[in-house]
């Protein structure tokens, strides 16, 4: 494949149908040069039609940034109502579950109404005076110091809370689900806490939007192998889900 258009439309092909490409699968596919293969790459990526990452290329920023939670609030808004709708069915006849912070979990938050005694742990200041007077739920706030970018609380008070206690399911908003680095978030202060509601909860239910597939946050949080449940939009690469269900996680398409 030596024209320089037939290469580049079946790089933009392809990225589209698997959301990533590999530079190794590319030279022997197109049955050029690895030279040739990243040349293309940069001149696509400076016409912003792909990120290029370590080994490849991306559809999406493969960094996770750490925006205000008033500007993520805009972003994707629709979609992230649809999969907080779409969590709603999974909180069934559980009487005890875990928020953490981010846009599309207090969407959740916003959406959540129940009949029977609930209670609810949350690290989110949103999240927890938006449940604070709902009927038949009780809100444990886990306490610290409040970062204004997510006006969600981090540090050694909540992981001491956290100690003593369990609940059923983690419904939690990541910025990155990759499958070699796993889950992680785009601010390191937060991530320690992260990482016990991980070990405190029974279920965990990530709801990420498709932007938020084939990205690295700063900080890990789990591997993939500690997920039960994606919630998302129908915009992620039909390769990708494949790929999570593969590994015991089960996808749901909101």
């Amino acid at each position: 494949m030596k024209n320089i258009t037939d290469r580049h439309q079946f790089i933009l092909k392809k990225l589209k149908q698997e959301g990533k490409i590999n530079i190794l699968e590319l030279i022997e596919e197109m049955q050029v040069s690895g030279v040739t293969i990243r040349k293309d790459l940069k001149i696509l990526e400076d016409k912003n039609l792909l990120f290029r990452t370590r080994g490849g290329g991306s559809i999406n920023n493969p960094y996770a940034i750490d925006r205000p939670i008033n500007e993520k609030e805009f972003i994707n808004s629709d979609e992230k109502m649809r999969i907080a709708k779409a969590a709603l069915a999974l909180v069934g006849n559980t009487d005890s579950i875990m928020i953490g912070s981010g846009t599309t979990a207090y969407e959740f938050a916003k959406a959540l109404h129940t009949t029977k005694n609930l209670t609810v742990i949350t690290p989110a200041v949103k999240v927890g005076l938006e449940l604070s007077d709902r009927p038949n739920m009780d809100v444990l706030l886990l306490g610290g110091m409040i970062r204004k970018n997510s006006s969600s609380v981090a540090g050694s008070h909540a992981l001491r809370i956290l100690e003593e206690i369990s609940c059923d399911i983690l419904f939690i908003g990541v910025d990155g689900i990759d499958l070699d680095f796993g889950v992680s978030i785009s601010n390191l202060a937060e991530a320690s806490l992260n990482q016990k509601m991980i070990e405190t909860a029974q279920t965990v239910v990530l709801l990420a939007d498709s932007t938020k597939f084939d990205r690295r946050g700063l900080g890990r949080i789990c591997g993939l192998d500690q997920v039960h449940y994606i919630i998302t939009d129908d915009k992620v690469a039909e390769a990708t889900v494949r790929a999570m269900k593969e590994r015991g996680i089960k996808v749901i398409s909101a």
